[in-house]
């Protein structure tokens, strides 16, 4: 037989037809790029249309559904093809021998398809089911081409390079298993040997599929099961962290530094910096100074380190502007923090700014040893919008963010504007002391 050799052909020509498998979306996804780079290396097959319908596609699809769906997503108009002139029944054939030879096939795809095969197969060579090999009847096999005609099971076990007993294994799990039952199956969880042989042992159609949607439901169920387990678990998990916390902070009360009296597991900084200005005589108009006194990152770090440095366990949550961000993340480091996330506090008005007009803050979040990290749930969005107000004042939103992570936590606020309920406060606003 001449070797068959590539055309090109119309997309819009090709029908294609009913597959034995679905197109997978992610193999067509990652088929683009190297086509879209490369083209396609390996043509697709089709077989000419033997249909006298005026309005029959010329060609219909035997082999490369995830080639030409690519292609088509591609925008191309034409592809390479195979173009074969064969009846409908050899083109199934085809098809089956190449996803059995070349596909990555479930249990329940293997029953379908080699009882399928032995179908077509005996419909092409009828005197192989009779006894066993006999003499061709002058046909050009599919499989091969030589006088002797084996029987289904042995052409399919060398097609395929399975045994001869996995042959007919596979074989009669097709038969007995109604396609209904077998589609339901197919791609979970019960897609395995030991399902298929139940099955394959009830009595009727209908008893199949009852125990095919009895057993998903029953997967599904536990699967819910086992995730709320999972979930209670975390929390427990996360209780305890959280006292495991409080614990660590309340015995480092007698090693705390000399302006506070205590350790804290949670603190939350506003840092009063001092920003570097063009002039000194012109850039302080609007500046932090005419609200309270400011600091050198040097005296910050120094402040910070004799607050809240240390060793114990804890989480830092610390305000930074886009000028003073290497600065804060000095801060963070310098108290032995580990810089971990950030939210975004959008001001909606624009401000000044050198390299661009912010309207933004940054609310960076530092861990410290072994801290309880939120739960999924109570996760916040990672931007928040809110007008700004007084100079410096932050919106309660990011405080009450922090109680919900920590509620029964001691909390400390550092230059802190005022108290709020539940939290120890230290800053100028607040005589300078933890109360």
């Amino acid at each position: 037989m001449d070797a068959l050799v590539p055309e090109m052909i119309r997309i819009a020509d090709i029908d294609t037809g009913k597959r034995l498998r679905d197109v997978d979306p992610a193999k067509v996804e990652a088929l683009k790029p190297s086509f879209a780079e490369l083209g396609l290396r390996t043509p697709i097959t089709v077989r000419v249309n033997d249909s006298r319908r005026k309005d029959a596609p010329r060609y219909i699809l035997s082999a490369g559904a995830h080639r030409l769906a690519a292609a088509l997503a591609l925008g191309w108009e034409e592809i390479p093809a195979f173009v074969r002139k064969e009846s409908a029944l050899d083109a199934e054939l085809w098809e089956i021998d190449e996803n059995l030879a070349r596909a990555e096939l479930t249990p329940a795809d293997r029953a379908m398809f080699v009882f399928r095969r032995k179908e077509l197969y005996l419909l092409k060579y009828p005197e192989t089911g009779h006894g066993g090999d006999r003499k061709s009847s002058g046909q050009v096999g599919h499989l091969v081409d030589r006088a002797e005609r084996k029987s289904f099971v042995a052409a399919t076990a060398e097609l395929t390079g399975k045994p001869e007993r996995s042959i007919r294994r596979d074989a009669e799990r097709g038969e007995k298993i109604c396609k209904a039952a077998l589609d339901k199956l197919r791609g979970t969880r019960l897609d395995n040997g030991v399902s298929l042989d139940r099955l394959k042992a009830l009595p009727s159609d209908v008893t199949q599929i009852a125990w095919v949607e009895g057993a998903l439901a029953e997967e599904k169920r536990i699967k819910v099961e086992s995730k709320s387990i999972r979930a209670q678990q975390q929390k427990v998990r996360h209780a305890v962290r959280l006292t495991e916390m409080a614990l660590t902070a309340e015995r480092g009360k007698a090693t705390a530094p000399a302006k506070l009296d205590r350790l804290y597991p949670v603190y939350y900084a506003d840092p009063a910096w001092k920003y570097r200005v063009h002039s000194e005589v012109t850039g302080r108009e609007k500046s932090a100074e005419n609200h309270y006194p400011t600091m050198t990152t040097d005296e910050i770090v120094a402040l910070m380190v004799e607050l809240i440095g240390g060793n114990h366990p804890a989480v830092l949550f610390l305000w930074a502007t886009n000028p003073m961000l290497p600065d804060s993340l000095r801060v963070m480091e310098a108290c032995g923090f580990t810089y971990v996330h950030h939210w975004v506090w959008d001001k909606v008005d624009i401000g000044t700014g050198y390299w661009g007009r912010d309207r933004h803050e940054l609310l960076l979040i530092g861990r410290r040893g072994e801290v309880a990290c939120p739960l999924p749930e109570m996760l916040p969005p990672t931007v928040y919008v809110e007008k700004k107000g007084e100079h410096s004042a932050k919106p309660e939103y990011f405080a009450e963010q922090i109680e919900r992570f920590y509620p029964d936590l001691p909390k400390l606020e550092l230059n802190a504007r005022r108290k709020r309920p539940g939290w120890d406060v230290w800053g100028y606003e607040v005589d300078g002391r933890a109360e």
